[in-house]
């Protein structure tokens, strides 16, 4: 099949979650025999640089760069329209005109695209078989971020949410298929009653990278990994701070907190200053600051979709501590694979369990790495997205036919 695969992250390198989902999709259709072009953004020299390694993975790939002060200027020439501002962030007049001579050029068998901001290039096209991973459904998280933010930001962060949604709706009926993520993300999404095929399809985790060590670990140190210029990230993490770290230092003085994370904002590096904490910045693997830990904590509040950070730590044989939200998005079970917990004293309660039983460390790493091998492996994630693939273009096919 000649695949036009478009997303609003560049898909290479895959290290983080906006880019890891998109390319296993492409090098497992690559790797299928499937011509795979590949038109995607980038934001950064560096970037555009680095992304020039996803050539072994695809037929063609095609980057649009943007400038952050152009974006922002898009974003709000369409703060007074029905138009989300998301919209505008990941629109590139450059990719659009790329998008329609690629489209005008050759017979294409299907258009997949990642992420419904980027959906906005293709939505009007109706000759060939198209496909919408949402992946998250984005209008939640912004309206999860409104009970977060201060009046009037909470404004803000409401109306983008409430138009993105209203654009969901609106963009599912345009595609032959839509999917999402996890199985609560699916939910929601069908939610919208918009009549569109759905399905669902979960995140992988390499379990050969994100492989347990042999060196041993520390029962006093405990970590937690991802982004620090990512508003989830830090919010969780400042109240962590404030309210589980006094807590755990009281009983066990000796007691470490590695935050591992590139681009952490001056008030997460502020956290640093805090007695046995340390902000790493970016560094070049994660790998060996989890497998030192006792265990990884997801504390998360404002989750949606699938915590690739968890993922990884349970492949890596590292216990996870978690919150209820964060833990929907992973196809494992609270107690027998990971532990759920919500209040300061439940996070407090689990993490000690963890660093004070070295039994009970073990039964969960060995339990949290063997669900990731049966249950979010790319292999077994990318056959149900070959049948979805099917399925549209069954669904294109049919649907032509009753046009004619």
């Amino acid at each position: 099949m000649n695949i036009l695969y478009i997303c609003h992250r560049f898909p290479f390198p895959p290290k983080r979650g906006g880019k890891i989902r998109p390319f296993n999709m492409i090098r497992h259709l690559t790797a299928s025999g499937h011509k795979v072009t590949v038109c995607s953004l980038a934001r950064s020299d560096a970037e555009a640089a680095e992304g020039q390694g996803i050539s072994p993975h695809c037929e063609a790939f095609h980057m649009a760069r943007v400038h952050a002060p152009t974006q922002a200027l898009r974003m709000v020439a369409r703060l007074a329209s029905s138009t989300p501002s998301s919209m505008g962030y990941f629109y590139s007049p450059e990719l659009q005109a790329k998008v329609r001579e690629l489209l005008a050029s050759r017979t294409w068998d299907l258009i997949f695209v990642h992420c419904s901001s980027v959906a906005q290039y293709v939505e009007h096209v109706t000759d060939f078989p198209k496909i919408l991973d949402f992946g998250d459904m984005d209008s939640q998280k912004w309206l999860e971020y409104a009970n977060y933010k201060p009046f009037p930001l909470s404004l803000g962060y409401r109306l983008e949410g409430s138009k993105l949604q209203t654009e969901e709706k609106r963009l599912a009926g345009r595609f032959d298929l839509c999917t999402a993520t996890t199985r609560a993300e699916w939910e929601t999404l069908n939610s919208y009653g918009s009549g569109a095929d759905t399905d669902w399809f979960p995140n992988g985790v390499d379990a050969d990278y994100f492989s347990p060590g042999d060196e041993p670990y520390d029962a006093d140190t405990i970590s937690f990994i991802g982004r620090m210029d990512y508003y989830p990230n830090q919010e969780c993490m400042s109240r962590f701070c404030e309210q589980v770290w006094p807590i755990l230092k009281a009983r066990r003085p000796a007691m470490k907190l590695l935050i591992v994370g590139a681009d952490p904002s001056p008030a997460m590096r502020r956290l640093g200053e805090l007695p046995g904490v340390t902000v790493t910045g970016s560094v070049p693997e994660v790998q060996p600051y989890v497998r030192k830990s006792a265990l990884m904590v997801a504390p998360l509040n404002i989750a949606r979709g699938t915590q690739n950070k968890i993922l990884e730590a349970m492949s890596m044989g590292v216990p996870v501590v978690t919150s209820s939200i964060a833990a929907g998005g992973v196809d494992a079970q609270a107690e027998n694979h990971f532990l759920v917990s919500d209040t300061p004293q439940e996070y407090a309660q689990a993490i000690f369990r963890i660093a004070e039983d070295p039994a009970e460390r073990q039964r969960l790493a060995v339990a949290g790495r063997e669900r990731m091998l049966s249950h979010h492996a790319w292999p077994r994630s990318m056959e149900r997205l070959d049948a979805i693939i099917a399925r549209a273009v069954k669904n294109f096919a049919d649907r032509k036919r009753g046009v004619a």
